[in-house]
């Protein structure tokens, strides 16, 4: 081969190499930021790997938030998919949409059985829920045979009956 083709060839390599390093840091870094979603059931079945970054989204349970005295930034909540409960923490202020009964989408660990949110986002008009949410409720609605009334999903199944249920699991 003379020196002009070896040289050629050399920048092609280069560029090839340059290529693949640069496919290989965007996709590693796209594997970091990928959260998967979570509804309330799967979390609370085991299928949500502990300690890993995950989204979890349902309804808010009434009557579940609970602020700390000392601290009003720590909140306690519930989150629900009507079939399941799972316990929230949060440290921070909340969305100034977030209400009992309305959906919300927390980003956040798996410790314990607690969902220990770094981010809450909350819908933001009376008919609107995050997709996920919307697509798990709509499942379990159809499983149930029940429906859904002007955007708003009423439970089949009591809050307290699902209590009992998640306590004597």
């Amino acid at each position: 081969m003379n020196v002009v083709r070896q040289k050629k060839m050399m920048w092609v390599m280069a560029v090839l190499l340059g290529a693949i390093v640069a496919v290989a840091l965007i996709l590693y870094a796209i594997r970091n930021q990928t959260d998967y979603y979570f509804d309330p059931t799967a979390i609370s079945t085991g299928q949500a790997p502990e300690d890993k970054r995950i989204r979890a989204g349902g309804m808010v349970v009434a009557g579940s938030v609970k602020r700390d005295p000392s601290d009003q930034l720590n909140i306690q909540f519930q989150i629900t998919d009507f079939k399941s409960v799972v316990p929230v923490t949060y440290r921070g202020v909340l969305p100034d949409l977030f209400a009992e009964n309305s959906g919300v989408v927390a980003t956040g660990k798996l410790q314990d059985g607690v969902f220990v949110a770094s981010e809450v986002l909350a819908k933001h008009d009376e008919n609107y829920m995050p997709p996920e949410v919307a697509k798990s409720l709509k499942t379990e609605h159809s499983e149930r045979g029940t429906d859904v009334n002007n955007g708003q999903f009423v439970p089949a199944t009591p809050m307290s009956e699902i209590d009992e249920r998640n306590q004597s699991q």
